[in-house]
């Protein structure tokens, strides 16, 4: 039988039972304030779900730095999360330097973290 289209290979990483890609399937939903944050345990689960390269900090924030041999690159990607940002209508933080792009995430309408906001870092992954 011949392929009419090259095949691709698919890995799917398990991280404490979880797919990874499962959250980066789903959409970001926006906070009308009000919603509760996370707890600790409920923002462990979600982080494991996640590139081990993301930290939370202070169960307040996630935040991620990506390196890159040169500064255009860096610009380069971050144009491309800050599309998936407005696809998303969830926005992140950045900050670019030379060879270096920084990230945190929250939702800033409570000021903590919610699902969406993990559901953002799986789609930066798969950038």
């Amino acid at each position: 039988m011949r392929w009419l289209k090259k095949p691709v290979k698919i890995t799917v990483v398990i991280y404490g039972g979880e797919r990874i890609g499962d959250l980066a399937n789903r959409e970001c939903v926006p906070c009308k304030g009000g919603t509760p944050p996370l707890s600790e345990e409920e923002s462990s689960s979600f982080l494991s779900q996640i590139d081990e390269s993301w930290e939370v900090i202070e169960n307040h924030h996630l935040t991620r730095v990506w390196e890159f041999s040169d500064f255009v690159s860096a610009l380069e990607f971050t144009n491309v999360l800050g599309g998936i940002c407005e696809e998303q209508g969830h926005h992140a933080d950045f900050q670019v330097g030379w060879g270096k792009v920084s990230v945190e995430i929250y939702t800033h309408k409570i000021d903590a973290l919610t699902e969406s906001d993990f559901v953002l870092a799986a789609k930066f992954d798969e950038a």
